[in-house]
């Protein structure tokens, strides 16, 4: 194709082909050339198309390098930081990473896909990071849920979390205490400890670590080396079968 363009371009400024050097062009060839450039596209609009999707293809595979040598430099921050709930199988084959807002709709939409998958796989390692963005809301409802984890343990946290994915409602002091009621933990306890240092630790750490990952949206998941800034239009499934494929060789 670029073989064509330039045979009809050197044919359209009638240059000869080895004397062709945009450099060293009169301003009557560079108006030449350029009307030549923009008939041929104007003919040949497939030929912007295609360069298009073959750069954004290209800037694609630079971006999923880019990502995953973001991934090997915060390792130990994203998977290991000693803090977040991991729930699924601790034990599975591989982990999967997710950066979480609840008043996410998108969140919202894919929890019940996303606990399903986990479910019925059996041998997903599954990590939350509390990283609210969007609201007061937003902050209000992680720091009950890091709260929750702090005061009564991680299985609480899990109730508390997919409560907080669940509701449609407000978020607020009144809401948040008797969703503490529900859960069974003590509501003053906990509702006192979400303005706690212990708490704003890990929304700093997280956000901290989100910065360093140029991560500023949510959902952000990663799983293994790979990050996936949003849910894959197939979603996670065949991005964690491919994953699979590649750890055994």
């Amino acid at each position: 194709m670029k073989a064509v363009l330039t045979a009809a371009l050197l044919t359209a400024t009638a240059l000869p082909a080895l004397a062709f050097d945009p450099a060293n062009m009169t301003e009557a060839e560079t108006e030449a050339f350029g009307a030549a450039v923009r008939e041929y596209l104007m003919a040949n609009p497939e030929v912007l198309v295609e360069s298009i999707a073959v750069l954004e293809e290209r800037r694609a595979v630079d971006d999923a390098k880019n990502d995953r040598l973001l991934v090997e430099n915060n390792h130990e921050a994203i998977f290991e930081d000693g803090y977040s709930w991991v729930g699924g199988n601790p034990e599975g084959d591989i982990t999967l990473v997710e950066f979480i807002d609840y008043r996410c709709g998108v969140c919202k939409s894919v929890y019940p896909t996303l606990e399903k998958l986990i479910r019925e796989d059996g041998n997903i390692r599954f990590v939350l990071k509390e990283f609210p963005i969007l609201t007061q809301e937003s902050d209000m409802a992680s720091r009950f849920a890091v709260a929750v984890q702090q005061e009564a343990g991680p299985d609480a946290y899990k109730k508390a979390h997919d409560a907080l994915m669940e509701s449609r409602g407000p978020v607020n002091l009144e809401s948040l205490g008797k969703l503490a009621g529900t859960l069974g933990v003590d509501s003053k306890a906990v509702l006192n400890r979400m303005n706690t240092e212990e708490v704003s630790t890990v929304i700093r750490q997280n956000h901290q670590l989100a910065e360093r990952m140029r991560i500023m949206g949510t959902p952000t998941f990663i799983i293994e080396g790979e990050m996936l800034r949003g849910v894959p239009p197939d979603g996670l499934e065949g991005v964690i079968r491919k994953v699979r494929e590649a750890k055994q060789g």
